[in-house]
């Protein structure tokens, strides 16, 4: 089980705390999956957010989107998405993610009350998750999704319990002071 130093880790990148979660209803959306596949990444965003208790809607109001999930075989099939740079924020995202030698990498935006407003999740699978399977990775996606992780988090019941509990309506939707993790470890306990 974690402790409040457990999770204030999980949290904290240099040394700023910041756990937020979604504010509003998700509406994912998935990219360069077979229908097999993308079947199983629908059902277990599903799962996952249920086990939230978050909803999940077809469409945002303002994005149409807001849970984005792009898989290509190498980076440099991102150029093929429309206004990459516009729609990320960011410049050569491809040639960086290419150097770093990357697997995957995520971007969140906010709303003005710090809730998580939209994700978006680039995977390469052409390297070293060439051969993942497809349920334990969407599986890790999705959770790495559901909160602002500072580090990567490897899905088991406890990080499950924990998504939950950071998921409790009387919870701040956003907290930047390593006291919140204080407040998961002892509704943890409870659990």
């Amino acid at each position: 089980m974690f402790g409040a130093d457990d999770i204030a880790a999980l949290f904290t990148r240099d040394g700023n705390y910041l756990c937020a979660r979604w504010g509003r209803p998700v509406a994912p959306v998935i990219f360069g999956l077979s229908d097999e596949t993308l079947a199983i990444f629908r059902d277990v965003t599903r799962a996952a957010l249920v086990h939230a208790g978050h909803p999940q809607v077809e469409t945002d109001p303002e994005m149409g989107a807001n849970l984005m999930s792009f898989f290509v075989r190498d980076w440099d099939e991102l150029a093929e998405i429309p206004d990459l740079d516009g729609l990320t924020g960011q410049q050569d995202l491809p040639q960086r993610l290419k150097a770093q030698t990357a697997d995957q990498y995520r971007i969140f935006r906010f709303d003005s009350d710090g809730g998580i407003r939209a994700c978006m999740t680039f995977v390469n699978m052409g390297g070293g998750l060439a051969d993942a399977h497809p349920a334990g990775l969407a599986e890790v996606m999705v959770m790495r999704a559901l909160l602002t992780f500072a580090q990567d988090v490897t899905p088991s019941r406890e990080l499950a319990d924990l998504i939950r509990v950071a998921y409790d309506p009387v919870l701040p939707v956003v907290a930047r002071d390593q006291s919140h993790a204080m407040r998961l470890a002892a509704r943890l306990q409870r659990r």
